[in-house]
């Protein structure tokens, strides 16, 4: 079967408590499940994984690598705009990777607007709320599946 990895960086633990305006009111734990359930109506497993450690992030993405991950959906949240060792440990990886962000974030502060990942990821989505990590698994699945 295969498997896409979910990775949650910096705060995002903090969802339902942090920011209703742009993260709505979920929870992780609520984006989590509804990945699940997404995962099992396509027939591929998936991992979650949350850290507000950065060398944690890096030392999940080289396990990735060594466990034969087919797939990482990614919200790194601030990481996104300024963490190179993080970039650097996901172009380790030879699987599609698609970064998500809840909110919009071009809409959003200019800092927000860079993302340092992109020369790494095949593509990304922002701006609908948990959707967007739904439509990044979708993607990500229809990477994979006839691999």
């Amino acid at each position: 079967m295969k498997t896409v990895l979910v990775l949650h960086g910096i705060n995002l633990n903090m969802f339902g408590k942090r920011d209703p305006v742009h993260y709505d009111t979920i929870t992780l734990k609520e984006i989590d499940g509804q990945i699940a359930e997404l995962a099992a109506s396509l027939g591929c497993a998936v991992e979650c994984f949350q850290t507000n450690h950065e060398g944690e992030m890096a030392s999940r993405i080289h396990q990735a690598h060594d466990d034969g991950i087919d797939a990482v959906i990614i919200n790194a949240g601030a990481w996104t705009h300024y963490s190179y060792g993080i970039s650097d440990a996901l172009a380790i990886l030879k699987v599609p990777i698609v970064e998500v962000h809840m909110s919009n974030v071009h809409a959003r502060d200019a800092f927000r607007h860079h993302s340092v990942f992109s020369h790494v990821v095949k593509g990304q989505i922002c701006g609908f709320g948990v959707h967007s990590y739904l439509l990044g698994l979708r993607a990500a699945w229809s990477m994979i599946k006839d691999a």
